[in-house]
């Protein structure tokens, strides 16, 4: 892997040359040192402990159809939300109270995709659900999990084509 800079982050392309923010990439990293499905669970456990439900000053509830992400057991929402730096904060709600995998991966995907340009937020494939999950999910959570992702490359890649006009 090779890291170059991009925007206010690194950027870490791996063997693949797919673009991998750099904090992004430490986590996945960290998931990838832990074989053991126990251990696993409890990192997970430990993002999901560390979940901040959006801000009213963001979003009411109820929450606006559009910010739903589909597919999502857990009734996810995500807003991405321009900052003065040309950056995104990101911003989920989780309406599930047992939404453990969602709170986990949301937790993961603000802290660190949140305070990136929106072309590097837009870049983050998918699949790094399966990275941090592995095969611990049923298929259902897995496609809810990777449209969480999805919904964010969404959000974000909509402020990278407002940047071009």
């Amino acid at each position: 892997m090779n890291v170059e800079g991009s925007g206010s982050g690194k950027v870490v392309k791996s063997q693949t040359e797919r673009s991998v923010p750099a904090k992004l990439q430490a986590v996945l990293d960290t998931f990838a040192l832990f074989s053991d499905p126990a251990d696993r669970t409890n990192l997970l456990l430990d993002y999901a402990a560390q979940f901040k439900e959006v801000p009213a000053s963001v979003a009411k509830r109820p929450f606006p159809k559009e910010h739903r992400v589909p597919h999502c057991e857990s009734e996810a929402y995500a807003w991405a939300e321009p900052q003065a730096n040309g950056t995104l904060k990101l911003y989920f709600a989780v309406e599930n109270p047992a939404g453990v995998s969602a709170k986990a991966l949301a937790t993961i995907l603000d802290k660190s995709l949140s305070g990136l340009p929106p072309a590097d937020i837009a870049s983050v494939m998918p699949d790094i659900v399966e990275q941090i999950f592995r095969q611990n999910i049923s298929m259902g959570k897995g496609l809810g999990l990777m449209s969480m992702v999805q919904a964010v490359r969404i959000l974000a890649g909509r402020l990278v084509k407002q940047e071009q006009v």
